[in-house]
């Protein structure tokens, strides 16, 4: 293994970590944006209000890209699988 083979596959490998988390981290910010407008017009500083919304959001959003993340994860899986099998 070359130092070019390790740079390829962390790369590949930080790319399929943003990629996989990549929906719920946006859900959870468009969530919390819209939250924090919320409460900012209406005054209301509850915290907990924020936690509840955001949770179920967060796992709608992973139970519907669930099949997206792990193809992500099944593909990154499979190279890094194949490069063992061929030495590199």
């Amino acid at each position: 293994m070359t130092e070019a083979d390790a740079l390829d596959i962390v790369q590949f490998a930080i790319w399929t970590v943003l990629t996989a988390s990549g929906p719920a981290v946006v859900v959870a910010m468009v969530v919390g944006v819209g939250i924090a407008l919320v409460q900012a017009l209406t005054q209301v500083q509850e915290i907990t209000l924020t936690f509840v919304p955001k949770i179920v959001a967060i796992m709608l959003a992973v139970a519907f890209s669930g099949p997206f993340v792990g193809g992500q994860i099944n593909a990154f899986t499979t190279v890094i699988f194949q490069r063992i099998e061929t030495g590199f």
